[in-house]
């Protein structure tokens, strides 16, 4: 973010709303908006917000791979087949060979 050209005021904004969109598109970069001096909202292109929302899911999903990690690393769960061996057993599913 480049707090130069990433920073404007709403009023500024709803003025000139085709020229910022149009500069939201060829940064990609997000746009806080101001009312008062005071920030108060953040603009985004929609292409840039869903590229934000994958990476997020990609975060979350590494964060919970390490949670697992660190949960077997602590000696916690059971291993694979034995867990499998409960869910058959308690959804009365037979064992095939």
């Amino acid at each position: 973010m480049d707090i130069t050209r990433d920073i404007d005021s709403l009023t500024h904004f709803k003025r000139n709303t085709n020229e910022v969109i149009e500069q939201l598109k060829a940064t990609g970069q997000p746009l806080v908006l101001t009312v008062n001096g005071k920030a108060e909202i953040v603009v985004q292109d929609a292409a840039s917000y869903q590229a934000m929302l994958d990476l997020v899911d990609r975060a979350e999903a590494i964060a919970g791979i390490k949670r697992g990690l660190d949960s077997i690393a602590r000696g916690e769960g059971i291993p694979a087949e034995e867990a499998f061996k409960r869910l058959r057993k308690k959804h009365k599913i037979p064992h095939k060979a």
